[in-house]
């Protein structure tokens, strides 16, 4: 099998159904461990903060440190896996995950912690720049797209279940289970990987990796997201600008690399496409901060347990999950910036209500705030990826669907960023305490009125993008 040609490998999988399923099956749950290790955590928070003696501010880095790694490297590995092979650079990101998770099992301060997440979001950057563009050519003759459905949908899922596992773990078998418990699923698909997906999928045509690109992008990334954490420094201030710079550069040098990671010209020319990852970026960063603020809301403020607060959180994405697939449908029929924008108005209602918390809120009050943000995932995600991929060229998959992983992720870095300017404004390098009560609300309202403001800007990306059908 491994010396089969691309025709000879494309009619292998055209002609067994069982390889194809057994890929979906293993992409799908490695993309399943991944997200759910990327929300899963936040429920663990205040009890590593408990248990290593960590100030807000250090905590806050916990869900950052992973989408630093995930962002600086998603873009370069997507150019990077077409040159080495898509297969072997995924297998490469599960197998570096399992080890970065196992690290969890030495002794750990808050340091380590963050190191291990770093790794943790570099490997599954190799997993989500590669995951669909392997079940694209999979199932190239076979039902393409409702595969890439499936896929994308997993996602959904590991979000879903990643605040109820991980508050279980959290509460029965401590927060390091977290981090340890998922890594036999991984072993799991590494097994069937080997045994049922044959290939690797690299360029046929000898390409120039743009290795300048690349670390000029880490460079904007690193200097933008490292300044925004704290913006009251004038040293970070001018850390951040410096960021913005370094981007104007990156910018430039795409546009006279001969072998550019992303080529600018094409992203502008196709109007779809780029309003549809601006509506992305919005979303994702009016949505990622929320889940952290409210663990830390409903299990200081309420005394709830994590299982407890994973159980309502769990609201917001059950609901997303179940719609996602249905308005995905919908989407082909009607056009996908209705739909998207009308989920951009769920999230506004959604994050308007979580904007008026206080120390007496009732939980159902709380639980009726996730349900219009659940609708709101629900109502923009599906036709928001199907509006930016039915755009492309088939050819162009790969790094369409990196791009709108980048675009999610550089959402989350910028939301997370603020929102550690805004503990380190409020707390300085205090811990959580009762006395600090009044100043965590104040952050949460803070970051709700902005979330807002970004659901406001993406639902004007997303109805201006303009027709598919």
């Amino acid at each position: 099998m491994a010396q089969m040609n691309a025709t000879q490998l494309q009619s292998y999988y055209d002609q067994t159904p069982n390889a194809r399923r057994m890929a979906l099956v293993s992409v799908g749950l490695v993309m399943v461990v991944c997200s759910l290790a990327l929300s899963a955590v936040n429920i663990a928070i205040p009890r590593i903060a408990f248990d290593l003696q960590a100030s807000a501010i250090a905590v806050s880095w916990i869900p950052v440190a992973m989408l630093w790694g995930n962002v600086v490297f998603l873009l370069p590995i997507g150019r990077l896996a077409d040159i080495v092979g898509r297969k072997r650079m995924f297998v490469t990101g599960i197998i570096l995950f399992i080890l970065s998770s196992l690290c969890v099992l030495l002794p750990q301060s808050i340091t380590s912690l963050l190191l291990i997440r770093v790794v943790q979001g570099i490997s599954s950057s190799m997993v989500y720049g590669t995951s669909m563009a392997i079940i694209g050519v999979v199932y190239a003759n076979s039902n393409r797209g409702q595969a890439l459905g499936v896929a994308a949908s997993s996602v959904y899922l590991g979000l879903t279940l990643g605040p109820l596992i991980g508050g279980w773990l959290t509460q029965h078998w401590g927060w390091q289970s977290v981090f340890w418990a998922p890594t036999g699923v991984l072993i799991l698909c590494l097994v069937v990987l080997f045994v049922y997906v044959k290939g690797d999928w690299k360029s046929q045509v000898t390409v120039a990796f743009d290795w300048q690109g690349s670390l000029i992008f880490a460079a904007w990334v690193s200097a933008f997201m490292l300044g925004l954490s704290r913006l009251t420094d004038w040293r970070f201030a001018l850390l951040a600008l410096f960021g913005l710079v370094l981007l104007a550069f990156f910018v430039w040098h795409q546009s006279r690399a001969p072998s550019p990671l992303v080529k600018l010209s094409a992203l502008r020319a196709n109007r779809i496409f780029n309003r549809s990852l601006l509506s992305a970026f919005f979303i994702y960063g009016s949505s990622f901060s929320m889940v952290f603020l409210l663990s830390l809301y409903l299990q200081y403020i309420h005394g709830l347990s994590p299982s407890e607060t994973g159980q309502i959180v769990l609201i917001q994405t059950l609901i997303m999950m179940v719609l996602a697939p249905i308005t995905g449908r919908l989407s082909d029929r009607f056009e996908p910036r209705i739909l998207s924008t009308i989920g951009c108005g769920f999230f506004v209602i959604g994050y308007g209500m979580l904007f008026r918390l206080d120390m007496q809120t009732s939980l159902h009050y709380v639980m009726l705030a996730l349900v219009f943000l659940g609708l709101g995932f629900g109502f923009f995600s599906s036709p928001n990826n199907n509006a930016a991929i039915g755009s492309v060229a088939a050819d162009k998959l790969s790094i369409a669907a990196v791009l709108l992983n980048l675009a999610r992720t550089m959402g989350n870095m910028v939301s997370s960023a603020i929102v550690m300017t805004l503990f380190s404004v409020t707390m300085g390098g205090a811990a959580i305490t009762l006395e600090l009560y009044p100043e965590l609300l104040f952050v949460i309202k803070v970051t709700m009125a902005l979330s807002m403001g970004y659901a406001l800007i993406a639902a004007i990306f997303s109805y201006r993008r303009g027709t598919i059908h």
